[in-house]
């Protein structure tokens, strides 16, 4: 199977990924989501605002690519402000 660089970077970032769907399974049936309204106008649980997170995260990295290359720690801190502001506003 030669056809995947499967790294121990790539391996982390997909257990926490797996790690943040588990922690949001468990905290939706421990206290239950209520749908609030944001600044996007419509209604988002906890579980949609950590999709809308993921999503743009993705795009983010994927612009930091194209745009200035693959020094990635930076793209992280901005993503994680991203994720962050989504959760407060959205």
């Amino acid at each position: 199977m030669a056809w995947m660089a499967w790294t121990w970077p790539t391996a982390i970032f997909f257990a926490c990924i797996a790690a943040l769907l588990i922690f949001f399974t468990i905290l939706a049936i421990r206290s239950p989501e209520t749908p609030r309204t944001g600044v996007l106008r419509i209604e988002t649980t906890r579980g949609d605002r950590l999709f809308i997170s993921l999503l743009g995260s993705a795009y983010i990295n994927l612009a930091w690519l194209g745009l200035i290359g693959v020094y990635q720690p930076a793209a992280l801190i901005l993503c994680l402000v991203y994720a962050a502001a989504v959760f407060r506003w959205v």
